[in-house]
């Protein structure tokens, strides 16, 4: 049986470890309701979070390439990205996968003639997409609070009468 066939036939028990390992990345209390909660509207974290990993598990199955993987890391990561994670804890639950896809195979998965090396190497790789992932969303968050930032100061002069109108929008907007 091929590497391939194996993961595929123990997907649902690897992405309900991986899920369960990634919500547990939460407090207490929000993992136990991303757990609990499979409304996709009242629980859209725990969705997105979910749909994200069995896309990436399809991703790894299949031997898809950095840009599908990034796809399917994006969605989480841009969440994460605007809670209170830090770098390696926003991007730790990608490593996870490596030890949870090991309980899952009979034998560390060389017994079952899984290559381990090359899964591991596919699984740092989804990791490296995911902290790039991360990177680019938290410069966004602080582009983004730079630029308002600079708004609110210029229209503060504005209003005091200290620049004229067309000084106020500041450099660059």
């Amino acid at each position: 049986m091929s590497s391939a066939q194996l993961l595929a036939e123990k997907k649902q028990e690897i992405l309900k470890s991986w899920f369960q390992a990634t919500v547990d990345t939460y407090p207490a209390d929000t993992a136990r309701f991303l757990k609990s909660q499979k409304d996709p509207f009242a629980n859209p974290v725990g969705q997105t979070t979910y749909q994200s990993l069995d896309s990436l598990v399809d991703a790894l199955t299949t031997g898809a390439g950095r840009d599908v993987m990034a796809a399917a890391l994006d969605p989480i990561l841009r969440i994460r990205a605007v809670q209170t994670f830090t770098p390696s804890k926003a991007t730790g639950f990608v490593f996870s996968l490596k030890q949870i896809i090991r309980q899952h195979l009979p034998g560390d998965g060389r017994d079952a003639g899984v290559d381990m090396n090359g899964l591991d190497r596919q699984i740092d790789e989804m990791a490296m997409a995911a902290f790039d992932i991360y990177v680019a969303c938290r410069e966004k968050i602080f582009e983004l609070k730079a630029t308002e930032s600079r708004k609110q100061f210029f229209g503060s002069l504005k209003r005091a009468g200290l620049i004229d109108e067309t000084e106020a929008d500041g450099p660059g907007f």
